[in-house]
């Protein structure tokens, strides 16, 4: 990323030298250009600070995006996400300018780093560096994942209706597992607490046996090493932490043992010592973005264990309380008749809020999502939709204008997922040809892409883009006070209304029409960059209204640094664009109403709406 500042440039110099007992085989990539599109306060690092992430210029920010992607779990790709780098060009340049994105999960396999005990794969690494970099340069954040699901796909038989990912076939040879076997079983997250050869792994995995652990964190330690040599320290600044381990579980609990008590004494330990090896990495400066024992929110109370690092104390900023959430009531057709509705998962995710803040640190969601075929794929336009109103609020729509001071900061989060090959995967199920998986996400039968290449291999959404490509705030001059957007989303022919403007704002109303409109209320700090808003591609500029108190516009202008609201392209040359507030002031309450829904308003109507708008940030906001 570009304008980094020298400072940070003189840090990550001395953290090479320090580093240099770790070195990796190969030559560090030159400095990189700076990005197309880029301004000057675009492309500095993310730290964690007063709970929530923050740039170098003291800006808020809020990650929005998809996990890159379920690909890695497969073997077709060698657990790459990309078969090329070209690939991985074209998909990122798709999930900025179609799906809104401003970050991904990057997902990477263990099976594939460490093929052989002791031996990293700098081929492996290479690879996907590099596949990371086209992300990079396309200004968009990025925060590895090792991920697992089942432990590993060597735990299952060739015939298996299952399959797994994550450590290497010579992890499982060493232990003396059963032969694999869900029982009963209708999912196939079932087999991580019924299948006994998972259970038993996951059980070996967290006690150390073999030194499974001690083999997994010197992998991980010569991975981050390699990625931080072979990125330019511009490009460096845009990966935002490292994800340690996709959705621990201890597999079965000791006598005596309860999940919190295991969150305690095993799974936290063991983000200890991963924290180390990022220090040793030269990643002293990026967090950790640990998840809590993956059924610490279930929303089947028969599946909630109790955790959440509950015994973890405060995780400041060199940790981020990074969870997952699936609408399990919903997926099963039975435990949720019906579609979902305003404010659905307003309790769940605001639980995410108040677990982060009593932690002292910040929250992101880095899994959520639904399936999109199969028999409950009806649900997904309604379910995405509340979930990413979730994300943006902790107050349902219907209650949103009456009661924004409670709205709470607006999350981050990651949808699963973003797999440019759903559909067309050439995928040998546990190494059997034959099972050929090639349709859905080639997984476990899963379809939760969002994306997929058509005929010409040209990306373009498999969901509503009025759902993905949404308003948020990627960057607040100051802190949050209250957000929203109504994306007028479809669920078939129906549009999905969820918080109308009130009759008792009729001018706003007027000017909303049956448009999309995101409410943007803050407090100023004292930074020296504006306040950025993502522009989906329904928000055109000649189309665009903007009504603040900074100033109100029908077709905002070209951003200067003199102009308060403005547009200006997003970095990393995608088309992808961004609204630009610029306020001059600290400690004052300012807002924004951005809407597509009128057509050349008199000077009248965006007068009136502003008027109705101050008055009601006076009111319902305050001083």
């Amino acid at each position: 990323m570009p304008n980094i500042r020298a400072r940070l440039l003189a840090v990550l110099v001395v953290l090479c030298g320090l580093c240099g007992f770790l070195t990796v085989a190969g030559t560090p990539a030159a400095t990189a250009a700076p990005l197309p599109d880029s301004l000057p306060f675009d492309g500095t690092a993310l730290t964690v600070s007063g709970g929530r992430f923050v740039d170098g210029t003291g800006r808020e920010v809020v990650l929005r995006g998809y996990n890159v992607s379920g690909e890695t779990k497969l073997a077709e790709n060698k657990g790459l996400p990309f078969a090329s780098v070209a690939d991985a060009r074209k998909s990122a340049t798709a999930l900025r300018a179609l799906g809104g994105g401003n970050s991904v999960r990057f997902l990477l396999s263990w099976a594939y780093a460490e093929p052989v005990r002791g031996q990293v794969d700098t081929g492996y690494l290479a690879a996907a560096t590099d596949q990371m970099r086209a992300f990079l340069d396309a200004g968009i954040r990025v925060y590895p994942d090792f991920h697992q699901d089942l432990y590993s796909r060597w735990l299952f038989d060739p015939d298996s209706w299952y399959t797994g990912d994550g450590a290497p076939r010579w992890a499982v040879e060493l232990g003396d597992y059963p032969d694999e076997s869900c029982g009963i079983c209708l999912f196939w997250g079932q087999n991580i607490t019924q299948n006994g050869a998972v259970k038993a792994a996951q059980h070996d995995f967290w006690h150390n046996a073999h030194g499974l652990q001690d083999a997994f964190l010197a992998t991980a330690q010569q991975t981050m090493t390699y990625v931080r040599q072979h990125l330019s320290a511009e490009q460096f600044a845009g990966v935002i932490g490292f994800d340690p381990y996709n959705e621990p579980f201890a597999g079965t609990y000791d006598s005596g043992q309860t999940s919190r008590t295991w969150e305690r004494d095993l799974l936290w330990p063991f983000y200890v010592r991963f924290r180390a090896r990022m220090d040793a990495a030269g990643w002293q400066d990026k967090p950790a973005l640990v998840e809590p024992n993956m059924f610490w929110n279930a929303n089947i109370e028969s599946q909630k264990h109790v955790g959440g690092l509950l015994d973890a104390g405060t995780l400041g900023s060199r940790y981020v309380f990074n969870t997952h959430f699936y609408d399990q009531k919903a997926i099963s057709a039975i435990l949720m008749w019906g579609k979902a509705a305003d404010g659905q998962y307003v309790t769940d995710f605001g639980t995410v809020r108040d677990r982060a803040a009593a932690a002292g640190t910040t929250a992101v969601v880095s899994e959520f999502g639904h399936p999109l075929a199969g028999t409950v794929s009806d649900k997904a336009p309604t379910v995405l939709k509340a979930m990413y109103q979730a994300l943006d609020s902790r107050v349902k729509g219907a209650d949103w204008w009456t009661r924004p001071a409670a709205s709470g900061p607006v999350l981050s989060g990651n949808q699963w997922q973003w797999d440019i090959y759903h559909g067309r995967h050439h995928e040998l199920m546990n190494g059997n040809p034959d099972k050929v998986l090639t349709t859905g996400d080639a997984w476990n039968d899963e379809d939760l892409s969002a994306v997929r290449l058509d005929d010409t291999g040209r990306a373009t959404l498999r969901q509503d883009a009025r759902l993905l490509d949404r308003i948020y705030p990627g960057a607040t001059s100051g802190t949050t006070l209250a957000f929203t957007y109504e994306d007028r989303s479809r669920d078939g022919s129906t549009t999905l209304t969820w918080n109308p403007v009130p009759s008792s704002l009729p001018n706003v109303a007027r000017l909303v029409g049956s448009g999309q409109y995101g409410l943007h209320v803050w407090r100023s700090g004292s930074g020296s960059a504006p306040t950025e808003l993502h522009l989906p591609a329904s928000f055109p500029a000649a189309s665009t209204t903007v009504v603040s108190d900074l100033g109100t516009v029908h077709a905002p202008p070209a951003y200067t640094a003199t102009t308060p609201v403005g547009v200006a392209a997003e970095p990393g040359g995608t088309g992808s664009r961004r609204l630009l507030l610029t306020d001059t002031d600290a400690g004052t309450p300012h807002y924004a109403l951005v809407t597509n829904g009128a057509t050349a308003p008199s000077t009248a109507l965006l007068t009136a709406a502003r008027g109705e708008l101050a008055a009601w940030a006076a009111q319902r906001i305050g001083g």
